[in-house]
């Protein structure tokens, strides 16, 4: 199967733990990737990733010419140093509002393969959930 080439952005604990960020133009893709590198996270791609299948994996990289920089709006293009590519582990769409305490586990198929989804938080903490996430999973 083709890559598939998403306006997203993506950020990983080590290569086998990312989050590819969903959401329209604006909605803060860069800014919760950014709020992630702050916590720990490492780039993979930002405003473009590509995505490929490996085996029951889905992989992460940014396009050469876009790899090591994001966005940081009103202040411009950021270097930073950037893993090649990273399996991801969640998916988060800001373009949706999540409604519920305890919302079920929700699932997104990218390429043929099912990956958890969160949506966007109202209550503001977001990057910490998400970090806690990719280091110990979702228990219920």
């Amino acid at each position: 199967m083709a890559p598939l080439r998403l306006h997203a952005s993506c950020v990983a604990l080590d290569p086998g733990r990312a989050v590819l960020i969903l959401g329209p133009s604006g909605a803060g893709k860069s800014r919760l990737a950014l709020g992630l590198m702050a916590l720990g996270a490492h780039l993979v791609a930002d405003d473009q990733v590509e995505l490929r299948g490996a085996g029951a994996a889905l992989i992460a990289s940014a396009p050469p010419a876009i790899s090591g920089m994001i966005e940081a709006r009103g202040v411009g293009l950021l270097g930073a140093e950037a893993l090649p590519q990273a399996e991801v582990k969640l998916v988060v769409d800001l373009a949706q509002i999540e409604t519920e305490r305890l919302p079920p586990l929700r699932q997104t198929v990218l390429l043929d393969r099912c990956i958890p989804l969160v949506l966007r938080l109202q209550h503001g903490h977001l990057e910490v959930a998400i970090l806690q996430w990719l280091k110990g999973g979702r228990v219920a």
